[in-house]
């Protein structure tokens, strides 16, 4: 289990100093999905930053440090979950000269979504997940979630503000974003006992659906694409 958050706001500036403080922030809240190591990356002309808190099993090295950039640099990814089927993929990929660093489920993953694009890797991949990915080419950020939502993803977008994370509770540490509760979710989990896979007891703030992901560009548009669902599998 592994912690990915960041925010990228699409109205204000902020200094270098600003995006560094505020990430590490909603990094601190994830400690506890990840204390083996942890890291930030920062693009200071987009105010967009990205963190992660990481639990070390398939590459205990710091080979296997996120955030990760592609082999071509043009990809960043925060990375929570396991592909089973990675060593397959990276074979595939080695075949048509793509090199690795490390041995380890995120850079194939990774170097996937960069050969391949998100439609056909998400086709591709096995096992549970939850990753954002930055294109830094075409300005645009990509989250996506495992088939069945076992792997936690939640955004919000407020005011051109639009935030990520593993668990809501990181979102609040952003000064900017504002802390109201939905009440129609409240009256779900009253209802049900729980709050739906695609929602969040937030306002402004929800889920990723299980077997969907979602790409917001720089005017703040948000596409979402389901790329599996149980009835037609």
């Amino acid at each position: 289990m592994c912690g990915i958050t960041g925010f990228w706001d699409l109205k204000n500036i902020y200094s270098s100093q600003d995006l560094k403080n505020i990430i590490n922030k909603m990094k601190a809240c994830l400690k506890s999905r990840g204390p083996d190591d942890s890291g930030i990356w920062i693009d200071n002309k987009q105010n967009l930053s990205l963190g992660h808190t990481r639990l070390s099993i398939i590459e205990p090295t710091s080979l296997g440090r996120q955030p990760m950039i592609s082999s071509n640099n043009r990809f960043i990814i925060v990375y929570n979950g396991e592909i089973y089927n990675f060593f397959k993929l990276k074979e595939q990929l080695q075949k048509n000269n793509i090199s690795f660093r490390s041995n380890s489920d995120t850079e194939a993953l990774l170097e996937a979504c960069s050969f391949w694009g998100i439609k056909k890797t998400l086709s591709l991949i096995s096992g549970m997940f939850a990753f954002a990915l930055w294109d830094r080419k075409k300005k645009e950020l990509i989250l996506a979630r495992d088939r069945f939502g076992i792997k936690p993803l939640y955004y919000s977008l407020q005011n051109k503000l639009f935030l990520f994370s593993s668990q809501s509770k990181a979102l609040i540490k952003h000064p900017k974003w504002k802390k109201k509760v939905n009440p129609n979710t409240l009256a779900d989990y009253f209802k049900y006992g729980y709050i739906p896979s695609n929602k969040s007891i937030y306002q402004d703030t929800f889920q990723i659906p299980p077997g969907c992901y979602i790409r917001i560009n720089l005017e703040g548009r948000i596409k979402e694409k389901c790329y599996w669902n149980l009835k037609e599998n």
